[in-house]
């Protein structure tokens, strides 16, 4: 029997994850990409001396990479190689207080004993309950299509259902943590995690606190070669199980007939399979690839996550109180979130998140020198003023940064190069730059987001962070397994 043939638009690590699970079940993939390199947000680039991981700069639950190379049968120690932190991450308050988050929770309980007003004993509930909440939705939620009758009568889901009142969905995280945490400094802490998927503490729901669980149960990684090693171990795998590319080739539009998706078409010509995929933000998936179907405007025009602006900085000294990742926190988080969601503007005290790969990867800056990844979370882009935007946030930033380590930070810049909403949208197609497609600020979120299908147009589907689960990497990978399930279950 002929092998049925895949169209995967989009080389985003959804994308490739789509392809490898595809092509390992015996469908023909081919996967097509605007860009001349695959990754999408996960890409890299290097300068004056200096490795920058351009996007996502968190690795967890590194098992989601490996099972792709499981699936191809292949040995993922010749493709790709990581190390788990000891240090999960670096906390600097305005207050003075610093806190160096470690990966084994009982450590971590009693560290944060000695730091703030909580008993050991408290966060341990705290993370115990993380737990219940993540193994009670994970199968539901990460693993399924909340879009299909047949997730709703597995067992699981009854178990999930029957204990819904312990999932805090009718509260926010804040409140969550307020009530559990108490101490303002670890109540942030933990509220920080809502930026995982690009949400507002004071918005989001209170489930959101199973995230520490994956950060903390699941521990934090660094892969060899820095972040851009994920993208490049999973296209190289997918080059040698047999999956075709196409860079530098812009999709026009997906070919329907019969209420069946047909092919797509480039530069005004056809090119048919029997399945199509897109690993497009779902946004100009509809406006600019579908344009001739209707748009679930509902969907799309639901309120965007986060975006982000990042300072790529050449730092010619090294800093011993850092680590790979660091966080500085502002004074007042909730004027912070304020600002990003409610009037779509950046404070003059953010957070500021920055990751140096040359802690761990030497070979990412020169000698005696870091690559510091500075980022801030910001609004969406809707048209703001971005450059004025960008010249008092690089103030604000280096005043604060260089505050709390005693040093003119900028003075030590010696490189720089900066991504904001505006390039993030124009280089991996994000509508308005929003880094998770929408945000998670209601308790109907995950429902709201678009299925992995589309119920109108047969052997259509959709994966990457703007569908279902979501973004970020594990959620990313967690969509080409549902949407190569989906596929495999009906062709």
């Amino acid at each position: 029997m002929k092998s049925q043939s895949v169209i995967i638009i989009g080389a985003g690590i959804a994308g490739l994850a789509t392809a490898i699970r595809l092509k390992a079940k015996g469908f023909k993939v081919s996967v097509y990409e605007a860009n001349s390199y695959p990754g999408g947000k996960l890409t890299a680039f290097s300068e004056n001396g200096y490795r920058f991981d351009m996007g996502p700069s968190l690795f967890t639950m590194p098992q989601f990479v490996e099972e792709l190379f499981k699936i191809a049968n292949v040995d993922v120690s010749n493709y790709f190689q990581y190390k788990k932190k000891e240090v999960v991450c670096n906390y600097f308050y305005e207050d003075g207080t610093t806190f160096s988050a470690v990966a084994d929770e009982n450590e971590f309980a009693k560290n944060a004993e000695n730091t703030f007003n909580i008993k050991a004993e408290d966060l341990e509930t705290y993370f115990k309950q993380s737990k219940r909440k993540y193994d009670l939705t994970a199968s539901l939620f990460l693993e399924k299509s909340l879009h299909k009758f047949s997730t709703y009568f597995s067992k699981d889901t009854l178990k999930a259902i029957f204990n819904v009142g312990s999932l805090d969905i009718d509260t926010t995280l804040d409140a969550y943590n307020s009530k559990m945490l108490k101490d303002e400094r670890l109540v942030q802490f933990f509220n920080r995690f809502a930026t995982y998927n690009g949400s507002s503490p004071y918005q989001t729901p209170g489930i959101m606190s199973i995230i520490p669980h994956l950060e903390q149960y699941f521990g934090t990684y660094f892969p060899k070669g820095g972040m851009h090693s994920i993208t490049m171990s999973l296209f190289q795998l997918s080059k040698d199980i047999g999956v075709d590319f196409h860079f530098n080739t812009k999709v026009e539009r997906i070919i329907s007939e019969k209420g069946k998706a047909v092919g797509i078409q480039i530069s005004g010509d056809k090119v048919l399979s029997d399945i199509v995929v897109s690993n497009s933000d779902i946004v100009p998936t509809y406006r600019k690839l579908l344009k001739d179907h209707k748009a679930p405007e509902k969907i799309l025009n639901q309120p965007r996550s986060s975006s982000a602006l990042i300072f790529y900085w050449g730092i010619k000294k090294e800093f011993t109180q850092l680590d790979l990742h660091n966080i500085f926190f502002s004074e007042d988080y909730k004027t912070e979130f304020d600002y990003i969601f409610n009037r779509k503007e950046v404070h003059s005290d953010p957070t500021v998140y920055i990751n140096i790969t040359s802690k761990d990867e030497k070979g990412d800056a020169p000698d005696g020198c870091e690559n510091w990844f500075t980022m801030i979370n910001v609004p969406s882009n809707t048209g703001q003023d971005w450059d004025g935007i960008i010249r008092q946030a690089r103030e604000n930033i280096i005043k604060k940064v260089s505050r709390l380590l005693n040093e003119d930070i900028s003075k030590l810049i010696e490189f720089e190069a900066i991504l904001d909403p505006r390039t993030i949208e124009s280089k991996t197609q994000s509508y308005q730059g929003a880094l998770y497609g929408a945000s998670s600020n209601n308790k109907y979120a995950a429902f709201l987001r678009h299925p992995n299908f589309k119920s109108s147009i047969k052997n259509l589907y959709f994966c990457g962070g703007s569908v279902h689960p979501g973004g970020g990497i594990p959620l990313c990978l967690l969509s080409g397994k549902i949407v190569s399930d989906l596929i495999a279950k009906t062709n």
